[in-house]
């Protein structure tokens, strides 16, 4: 048996040096372990909790530590009520990397609850030096009533990206607890009318809304400037505590409620997961965990000691290190167990694709490491696949047969086509196909299809601006992509022209009706199914106001946005074939009538890819039911034009959308589509979409609708 060391009321043993982190052994202690190649010294500071001041500073003794892990067990230790730091001592050479520093006291990486700020946009004592707390609780606690990984197939996601805090926060959503993991439980009745089945959160572990200034910046709308999205992470083992209700621990078990909540009602849940650079800023901002716990270990550094910026955000985590490698593993294990994770968005992960000088790698450790993990074995992998130093890896990432990639060629593509930019019908043919030109061989679930996300605007205010309006950021409007893709159509912002109204709205349609009849994942940013608007803001990382929050009352002065929604993503859901999971094949070998994908112009069976075409169908062929064939009609030209037909055997054409059309008229429920009298042709009005739906024929009343 080890000797028991005694400081103050504590016995100190030899630690475990694995895991990492501070783990509750029962009936032994705490073990607490930490990794630092370069450090010569560790000491372990601990605080009762909201005290400033520590009740007992720790050092390892030098023989409980093992190879380059610094490792004790404490007994007698109120884990519950205590925070803890560690307190580094190191070579001090900037100019070499090191940022070893013996009085600041560092947050533990693999910490799994953080506090200091426990309730979101509350200012800290800036005088505070340590502001950032580590937290211990006990794992496997929580009672999940059997629930597991939904392992829905990935072809079959309507992916719904959202910011927590932002769902709800606004007074609007009538939520008990807005702005938080509980107010999203009481939106899962929305979510599941929708025909939302899976949930993609924006970053969620804990972060600092303050970490980008440091003190109470106001910016020239006279709000408080905050790190609203969250891509700054400081602990990537803890849940945000300033999205809970109620935070002092509790922020673990109500992010469990959560996911638990939403697995009952069928949905999943992705995290989107920012590995590529920290929350430590750039040098000149203060060390909080990594930079003094071992800098040369966690970032890829210049020959001077500066920091590589591959990220645009100042630093870089180094990624392919082994250990590093090994502590991102470690990470998304731990929300895969212990919080039943269902995939990861991975945010700029090309950055994981670069060795530690930088240089890009045909076969990088950590994302083959990512893929063959069996712990990870049925998670979802999506990747961001660029990074901000020009790595443009859409349709190249390593995918080992794992991953999906959110394809940015798609919402280029679409959004080109939909302004009526000419030359973009032979892109749509591959776009529409789940873009074989990019992903053969991967399938078409390999390609995450969207039109907006967080980063940039959304749908309403992608067919109200020509271009951003980022003033309210601060930075004089030079944030922001400049390539946005976007049109007024003859006025900047909110009008009150009905024209232009209208046109907007059947925009919107347009772009949702492509997104969801095409082949892929689709994607759809939270509000976008109810005209949400950002006045024009392309990236309001920081807005943590109106600009950002969902306007539940949209619902009522949008309705017919919302409805039309959430009757085409049920159709999606009804339709297998548009589904389909492998790129299809131009034979038939089955001997069925048409082919299972097959594109269309003005005249059936030949479509026009000339450089000023504007026109664009496909038909989709169910050859295993023999009984279901879908057309989509595309006319992004300023004039309305005339589509003949493809010619169906035994069976009849019925419309079921045309986005030119009034509520109620613009869509019907799935299953009750209305038979067009003249099934050889139809008029589609400019700028718009019609989708026909092929049935075999019946004696039902014939009902003209063009």
């Amino acid at each position: 048996m080890s000797e028991i060391k005694k400081f103050g009321t504590f016995n100190l043993l030899p630690g475990k040096p694995v895991p990492y982190g501070a783990t509750v052994i029962p009936n032994q202690g705490v073990n607490f372990s930490v990794y630092s190649l370069n450090a010569i010294s560790c000491e372990l500071v601990l605080y009762r909790k909201k005290e400033k001041d520590p009740f007992a500073i720790i050092p390892f003794p030098n023989e409980y530590k093992v190879g380059n892990v610094f490792n004790m067990i404490i007994q007698n230790l109120d884990y519950e009520n205590i925070e803890y730091g560690y307190r580094m001592d190191g070579p001090r050479s900037h100019k070499e990397g090191h940022w070893f520093d013996p009085s600041k006291v560092l947050l533990d990486p693999y910490a799994k609850i953080v506090g200091g700020r426990d309730v979101w946009g509350e200012e800290p004592d800036w005088s505070d030096p340590y502001q950032h707390r580590g937290q211990i609780i006990a794992d496997n606690c929580y009672n999940w009533e059997g629930d597991r990984q939904l392992n829905i197939p990935i072809e079959e996601l309507i992916i719904y990206e959202m910011h927590v805090r932002g769902f709800t926060k606004h007074a609007s959503s009538s939520v008990k607890n807005p702005g938080t993991y509980a107010g999203i439980i009481e939106k899962i009745p929305y979510l599941k009318k929708l025909g939302i089945n899976c949930v993609e959160l924006l970053p969620i572990f804990e972060f600092d809304e303050f970490i980008k200034i440091r003190g109470p910046i106001i910016n020239i709308s006279g709000d408080h400037m905050k790190n609203y999205w969250g891509y700054d992470p400081l602990a990537y083992f803890a849940p945000k505590g300033g999205y809970a209700s109620s935070a002092n621990g509790r922020q673990s078990a109500e992010f469990k409620d959560l996911v638990k909540a939403l697995h009952q009602n069928g949905i999943e849940v992705i995290l989107d997961v920012v590995f590529n650079h920290t929350g430590e800023g750039k040098e000149t901002m203060p060390s909080v965990s990594f930079r003094g716990i071992d800098n040369k270990t966690f970032y890829l550094t210049n020959p001077d000691g500066s920091y590589r910026n591959y990220s645009g955000c100042y630093n870089t985590v180094n990624c392919n290190h082994p250990v590093v490698r090994k502590f991102i593993i470690d990470c998304l294990r731990y929300w895969v167990h212990e919080y039943h994770i269902d995939g990861f968005r991975f945010d700029l992960a090309s950055i994981m694709c670069r060795d530690q000088d930088g240089t890009p790698l045909g076969n990088p450790p950590l994302v083959e490491a990512i893929s063959y993990d069996p712990v990870l074995k049925n998670t979802k992998l999506i990747a961001e696949a660029w990074d901000a130093a020009g790595l443009y890896q859409v349709g190249g990432f390593p995918s080992y047969g794992r991953w999906s990639e959110w394809n940015g060629k798609y919402r280029d593509d679409l959004r080109r086509f939909l302004k009526g930019d000419s030359g973009f019908v032979e892109a749509m043919v591959y776009r529409i196909q789940g873009s074989p030109d990019l992903y053969k061989g991967r399938g078409t679930h390999a390609s995450i299809n969207f039109v907006t996300c967080h980063d940039g605007f959304t749908l309403m205010d992608l067919f109200s601006y020509f271009s951003k309006h980022n003033m309210a950021n601060g930075e004089n409007n030079m944030d922001g992509s400049n390539d946005n893709h976007s049109w007024n159509w003859g006025y900047e912002g909110p009008t009150d022209n009905p024209e232009i109204i209208k046109l907007r709205k059947k925009q919107i349609k347009n772009a949702i009706s492509i997104l969801m009849l095409s082949y892929g994942v689709p994607m759809i940013l939270a509000g976008d199914e109810m005209g949400r608007t950002q006045n024009g803001n392309n990236n309001a990382y920081c807005q943590d106001n109106d600009i950002s929050w969902i306007n539940w009352n949209l619902l009522k002065s949008n309705n017919e946005i919302y409805n039309y929604f959430e009757k085409i993503i049920a159709f999606r859901k009804n339709n297998r074939i548009l589904t389909e999971r492998e790129h299809y094949e131009t034979t038939n070998s089955l001997g069925s009538r048409y082919p299972q994908i097959s594109f269309h112009g003005v005249k059936p069976w030949e479509y026009d890819n000339s450089s000023e075409s504007k026109t664009l169908a496909v038909m989709f062929y169910d050859k295993q039911s023999d009984n279901n064939i879908i057309y989509m009609g595309m006319n992004m030209y300023w004039e309305k034009l005339e589509f003949t037909l493809p010619k169906l055997v035994n069976m009849d054409w019925y419309l079921f959308s045309d986005t030119s059309k009034a509520p109620p008229y613009d869509i019907t429920e799935p299953g009750r589509e209305l038979l067009l009298k003249n099934q050889n042709k139809i008029n589609i009005d400019a700028r718009s979409v019609v989708i026909l739906i092929g049935k075999k024929q019946h004696q039902d009343k014939l009902i003209q609708f063009i």
